[in-house]
């Protein structure tokens, strides 16, 4: 996961220094220029709706646990005839966090100590500076992995070799007379 990004379309600081026993609830309703932003930003055509709830938890000494589901409707252009593609995302959101100095945060890297991941497991903690951390940022990088980075419409496939050229659609015509190629 990347570091998290506090120009986020969809930004909310949650001051950890004073959380409440049971956690800080948060609730972030993308509005339509919030959702015109993401979709600029990863690539959509567009984005019907978008919604994080999240919870924001202590976590052991001094992190913070982070857990919801952040909730989207958007429109992909299809990799094959570039036709809208509408899609639901719907993801867990679970992420912990460490101040930087935490001895936690360096667990097995003392030493040369060897660190065994699991591919398969949950991530290990990210790490943050200040009294603040943007649970809005971090509910989009999870947004944007669940993106499907090929989406295609129903039926649409690819030709393979030695095939004849599928049909053009409406939207290479239109590309192909604007550019004056016959």
């Amino acid at each position: 996961m990347k570091h998290i990004d506090p120009q986020s379309p969809v930004s909310f600081r949650a001051n950890i220094a004073r959380l409440p026993h049971k956690g800080l609830p948060v609730v972030i309703e993308a509005d339509a220029a919030q959702r015109a932003a993401l979709a600029e930003e990863h690539g959509l055509l567009s984005v019907e709706a978008y919604r994080a709830e999240l919870l924001v938890t202590s976590w052991k000494r001094n992190g913070v646990k982070v857990s919801g589901r952040v909730e989207a409707d958007i429109t992909q252009a299809c990799i094959v005839t570039l036709d809208p593609v509408e899609a639901h995302i719907d993801e867990p959101i679970e992420a912990l966090l460490l101040p930087e100095d935490s001895k936690l945060g360096r667990q097995g890297f003392d030493d040369g100590g060897e660190i065994l991941l699991d591919a398969d497991g949950p991530d290990g903690p990210e790490t943050f500076s200040g009294d603040t951390i943007d649970v809005g940022a971090l509910a989009e990088q999870f947004f944007g992995l669940a993106i499907d980075p090929y989406p295609r419409k129903q039926g649409a496939s690819l030709s393979a070799g030695g095939e004849a050229e599928p049909a053009e659609n409406e939207f290479q015509q239109k590309l192909r007379s604007l550019l004056g190629k016959s």
